[in-house]
């Protein structure tokens, strides 16, 4: 009985609900980029090849048919980015994370060091790296490895200091690195007004897991980048929450050095 009931059934409803969910992350990766007018372009050449073989068009048909030979590759090479970004958000998932130990007390002084940068007028980019490793990125910056405190993170942020251009990169509880480049969207339906921090915000947020805040040094206001989206003029304790949240859906998982001292 069961093994009816899988092979009519559960079977068919878990193949249709994969496929789905493949289909429905790829479509959120490229939908706003220019990949989709690629999409587009495919599907239509698809109905073309259909409407040909039923109409027995034998030249459009030899032709579309050698177009798909050869657009496999051409496909796999213009989809690129977007499959790395696909990989690289499957390989990050809630199933696969690897767990920060330990309490979440950096995220406070990271509040306080943001409320007191905007008070001050200044800007700053802060990036929380997730499961995705953002070695490149830290290696473009100057290395510190020091405790998150706000006062550090405020001196970082000081105008005309050699790193405040640059990113922080927070790496479990601990400031890694300075004064880092990060990529810049190439998204088109990002907004032309958008200045250099908000664009590299996004930009590590399309490539990885990380979480990034910004303050406008313009505007004051505050602006939270993951997972490719900005969601910008964000109160600082929606911001405080939102990080709280993604650090408590993680799963605790000891570190070596932790195991070996045991």
């Amino acid at each position: 009985m069961l093994q009816i009931v899988w092979t009519d059934y559960v079977r068919h409803i878990l193949d249709i609900l994969i496929s789905a969910f493949i289909l429905y992350k790829l479509f959120n990766i490229i939908r706003g980029t220019r990949s989709i007018q690629v999409l587009k372009g495919i599907i239509l050449l698809l109905i073309s090849t259909v409407v040909a073989k039923l109409l027995n068009f034998v030249l459009i048909s030899w032709v579309l048919r050698w177009f798909w030979v050869a657009g496999a590759v051409a496909l796999v090479i213009v989809f690129q980015p977007e499959l790395r970004s696909f990989l690289a958000h499957l390989g990050s998932g809630k199933l696969t994370r690897i767990i920060m130990r330990g309490k979440v007390e950096f995220i406070e002084e990271v509040i306080k060091s943001l409320k007191e940068i905007e008070r001050k007028g200044h800007g700053a980019l802060i990036v929380f790296e997730q499961d995705t490793g953002l070695r490149n990125y830290i290696n473009s910056g100057v290395g510190i490895n020091a405790e998150v405190t706000a006062e550090l993170i405020e001196t970082i942020f000081t105008p005309r200091t050699t790193l405040h251009d640059g990113a922080v990169i927070l790496s479990a509880d601990r400031i890694v690195a300075a004064g880092c480049i990060l990529p810049l969207t190439h998204n088109p339906s990002m907004s032309k007004v958008i200045g250099t921090r908000h664009r590299a915000a996004v930009g590590l947020s399309e490539v990885s897991d990380a979480i990034v805040c910004i303050v406008s040094e313009e505007t004051g206001e505050y602006s939270l980048a993951h997972e490719g989206s900005l969601n910008k003029g964000i109160e600082l304790e929606e911001i405080k929450k939102k990080l709280l949240d993604y650090y408590r859906e993680r799963v605790v998982q000891k570190p070596l050095k932790m195991a070996e001292k045991s």
